[in-house]
């Protein structure tokens, strides 16, 4: 199974800009989608973004036109740059490997935004 390892969550103050990355141990072109996802305290895990294996994307209503998915193959690395962050969008986040047959999770990172 993969490891995936977040980082670059943190405290920021709203109206800033935070890049996670997401290194796996191995090729990420062999996922169907590389994804992000956020749970926030007493709130579901909600899909963020997600980029497929053919370069589309995909992003929530809530963060269109803030956040941008993105990799680097030979790195076996996806980032999420998060711009004009909110204090709603605070929360711990997640990389995601979709798998045809398994659902990969890193362990998460914490995001949190002040006013």
């Amino acid at each position: 199974q993969v490891h995936l390892v977040e980082s670059g969550g943190g405290l920021v103050q709203a109206g800033g800009s935070l890049r996670l990355s997401c290194a796996a141990s191995e090729s990420i072109f062999s996922f169907n989608a590389m994804g992000w996802y956020r749970q926030a305290p007493g709130k579901q895990r909600e899909l963020v973004a997600r980029i497929f294996r053919g370069g589309n994307t995909y992003y929530a209503d809530s963060v269109k036109g803030r956040f941008t998915i993105s990799r680097d193959n030979a790195k076996n690395t996806v980032y999420l740059q998060m711009n004009s962050l909110k204090p709603e969008d605070t929360a711990v986040y997640y990389c995601n490997a979709l798998g045809t047959l398994a659902n990969s999770w890193g362990q998460g990172t914490q995001v949190t935004v002040s006013t």
